[in-house]
């Protein structure tokens, strides 16, 4: 599959999941729009390095304002022919301790930022008459889990917005999905080993022991998996796959 000629906008991209996306894309010949509030420097780099364009905009996605001057900004760099919604955050605790503030900020950045994002692109891809939007929800999009309340929902939320703006785009060369992974070992995992480190409990048997608890597998799904896969639902062969959550869980959800 080479995207030679098309521009990709990932958020929350300056590491992790995001910056694995942005590096295949990279590799396929897309020129790479980042967005983060990590240091963007080594990402530019590593980007860089592939042969083409690449831009960081800081927007923070929980202000609808800062959202519309990113896209602004994508238009002065060619428009947004793929975009992937992936910036996100969490907060654990039972939902009668659940900080209200943290609900509202989950929910901005997780959920209603791919709504803002999506409908800010959608005019441009229906214009060229081609375009991709790709989702990175969760397996907790199709499932639950103690303690995560506003990540579930939000996540949740993903999924549905992505089978509307599916159908709403079903008869045109715009398509969209959500990905669903399991563990994947980024900073918002790392706390979870972390808290798991005790005395004789080293990094290793802690992330072990995570593992065991839902993805079968025993391995961590890897952001460059994610995005051999976000490759695909952007060629020809993935035309058809439409309003789709597609989980990558090491075989989480065939327990």
């Amino acid at each position: 599959m080479q995207l030679t000629g098309k521009t990709a906008l990932i958020t929350g991209s300056t590491s992790g999941i995001g910056l694995g996306i942005a590096q295949v894309l990279a590799e396929a010949g897309a020129d790479i729009l980042l967005n983060g509030f990590g240091d963007p420097a080594p990402a530019l780099e590593q980007i860089a390095a592939c042969g083409v364009r690449v831009a960081h905009h800081p927007a923070d996605l929980a202000q609808p304002a800062q959202i519309a001057e990113l896209f602004a900004w994508a238009g002065e760099h060619g428009g947004v022919d793929i975009l992937l919604n992936n910036a996100g955050i969490q907060h654990v605790a039972p939902v009668e301790q659940f900080p209200p503030q943290a609900w509202d900020s989950i929910l901005a950045i997780n959920l209603s930022a791919v709504f803002h994002c999506t409908r800010l692109a959608l005019p441009g891809m229906r214009e060229r008459g081609w375009g991709r939007i790709i989702n990175i929800a969760s397996v907790h999009g199709l499932v639950g889990s103690l303690g995560k309340a506003a990540y579930v929902a939000a996540k949740h939320g993903v999924i549905g917005l992505s089978k509307v703006v599916g159908l709403e785009t079903a008869t045109s060369n715009v398509t969209c999905n959500a990905l669903c992974p399991g563990f994947v070992l980024t900073p918002l995992v790392q706390r979870q080993i972390d808290q798991r480190i005790t005395e004789g409990v080293d990094s290793q048997q802690a992330q072990q022991q995570l593992l065991a608890e839902k993805q079968p597998s025993g391995a961590f799904v890897t952001p460059r998996q994610l995005g051999e896969l976000a490759l695909f639902l952007c060629s020809e062969a993935g035309a058809q796959v439409r309003g789709a959550a597609w989980n990558v869980d090491g075989g989480w959800l065939a327990q």
